[in-house]
């Protein structure tokens, strides 16, 4: 009797989703549990993530971190658990309310199920349209950041100012403590968002040695603006929480517009880690919810491929190092027969060149 093979993705076996069932693989589930089956993946295959990194002199730096460094346990260990959209507890004593949910927690179960690391992810395509039709050392992806994540970066920064409030108090309350200014008024609140940035920076400089692994960003290739997979096809990134701070921050400079949502990101992480300096919590949804500017609150900001190319570009993102026929062995079991991905048109008119031929 042939025995049927069990739908799941590498190195997941441990985690709260199950992979067997179809509502495990859904859109939303798979842009998490995939990137993580692909870092264990790239463990195995000794492929080290490129770790993005901030300098003393504020730029982004490229060197390479081990797939167990950012989970912070051996991937593939009996011991390590994949939590899903969890909350990471250590940061509950930090919130007002609960914590916001972040992409996945990791978690050692031979330490009574203790939180290793919080990890955002972003599952991200390349080329996007703005780069489509570069040659392929200037491919970019999108990155579209939401509200969320930028409540996880100022827990990610205050936990390291945890026994030194004073200090982080002192920094910030150089403009919070300013007079007649009504935070809530874009029109007034601009002039004084530039000195906001300079101060994260100062704040960034006095920790920089302590600066971790935030967003784990895979990539994966098409074959410029169709659906075909690139045969070099995968790849991982890592931001730090430091470096992150680069994408609004380095682009809020350049913003002209009345309303900037990197110039209310800018505010928002600011405020975050001034309430938290004051009063050792943080509430974030009234943070958010207060200094909304006339702008939705859905999304922070968001970047192109033009934009993240030069933070990003290396031969790793010309030519990824995990090849599209390894699918196969991250996919298990006959997994991708339970995607339902979008049902778009213009995406089925590009799968189906033949149609036209």
């Amino acid at each position: 009797m042939t025995v049927l093979a069990t739908p799941a993705l590498f190195g997941l076996n441990n985690s709260n989703k199950d992979f067997s069932k179809p509502k495990f693989w859904g859109k939303n589930q798979f842009n998490c549990a995939f990137p993580a089956a692909l870092a264990c993946y790239a463990f195995t295959k000794k492929i080290d993530p490129i770790y993005l990194t901030l300098d003393n002199n504020m730029k982004v730096i490229k060197s390479k971190i081990s797939v167990e460094n950012i989970f912070g346990l051996k991937p593939l260990s009996p011991n390590l658990y994949f939590s899903f959209e969890s909350d990471f507890a250590p940061w509950r004593t930090m919130v007002v309310n609960r914590p916001e949910r972040i992409d996945l927690v990791t978690m050692d179960t031979q330490k009574h199920n203790e939180c290793l690391r919080p990890i955002e992810i972003k599952l991200t395509a390349l080329p996007d349209h703005t780069t489509a039709d570069l040659a392929d050392d200037k491919y970019g992806s999108e990155i579209v950041v939401r509200s969320p994540s930028i409540i996880y970066l100022a827990l990610s920064i205050a936990k390291n100012y945890q026994t030194e409030r004073a200090e982080l108090k002192d920094h910030l309350g150089t403009v919070y403590k300013r007079d007649g200014i009504n935070w809530e008024e874009f029109g007034e609140a601009k002039p004084h968002i530039k000195d906001l940035a300079e101060i994260i920076d100062s704040i960034l400089k006095m920790k920089m040695k302590q600066q971790s692994p935030f967003l784990l960003q895979p990539i994966w290739k098409t074959e410029k603006k169709t659906l075909h997979l690139a045969d070099d096809c995968f790849d991982l990134f890592v931001w730090s929480d430091f470096s992150f701070t680069r994408l609004f921050i380095d682009k809020m400079k350049a913003d002209r517009e009345k309303i900037s949502r990197r110039m209310r990101t800018v505010v928002w992480l600011s405020r975050m880690l001034y309430d938290y300096a004051v009063t050792g919590k943080i509430d974030f949804g009234q943070v958010i919810d207060t200094y909304t500017y006339d702008t939705k609150n859905d999304k922070a900001f968001a970047l192109n491929g033009n934009l993240t190319n030069p933070y990003m570009s290396c031969d790793e993102l010309t030519k990824p190092r995990i090849g599209k026929h390894e699918l196969k062995n991250i996919i298990l079991g006959g997994g991708q027969k339970f995607l339902s991905p979008e049902r778009r048109l213009d995406a089925a008119i590009l799968a189906s060149p033949e149609l036209f031929q």
